[in-house]
């Protein structure tokens, strides 16, 4: 947890203030999950924080949460022409990408369990996506979108999930 919440920390996914009058922070909570090997043994211990985005209202704590993903078909046939081809293709993961994601609208959180600061009539005004927020995955899918294009990709307009690069 502690890990966790310096990542957090180095994120800058919140910033700690005084809740404005009219607004509201939702509650979150610590998500705890092993990770285990192939063989069975254990890899590591994982604490995830989770914001309790079912309490969020439409037009108050997000306003679009859709988020493309890649149709089956397209991911089929592009596989099948870069076997042709001969192309090489790349997958990559992302370690907590929902964090990545820049929040536009004004979302404030309670204290997480566990986090130390002096004043606790403070809250988390949030700058960054957290897992649980309705938005997230669309957050996550603009951040993508934006760091795939400034490398040179293109994005397909059939499927927004597809982006080709050319050298």
């Amino acid at each position: 947890m502690k890990a966790e919440i310096q990542a957090l920390e180095n994120n800058s996914t919140w910033s700690l203030v005084p809740l404005p009058p009219g607004k509201r922070a939702l509650g979150c909570r610590w998500v705890y999950k092993v990770k285990h090997k192939s063989d069975g043994t254990v890899e590591r211990l994982k604490a995830r924080l989770v914001i309790f985005g079912n309490r969020q209202v439409a037009g108050l704590d997000y306003t679009e949460t859709f988020a493309p993903v890649a149709k089956m078909v397209t991911v089929r046939a592009f596989r099948a022409i870069a076997a042709c081809k001969h192309w090489e293709l790349h997958q990559m993961d992302v370690h907590n990408a929902f964090l990545h994601g820049d929040l536009h609208e004004e979302v404030y959180m309670t204290i997480p369990p566990g986090y130390k600061t002096r004043d606790t009539t403070l809250v988390c005004r949030l700058h960054k996506s957290l897992y649980g927020l309705k938005q997230a995955p669309r957050c996550w899918f603009a951040k993508l979108v934006t760091a795939l294009k400034n490398y040179g990709f293109l994005q397909s307009y059939a499927d927004y999930s597809l982006f080709t690069l050319t050298r």
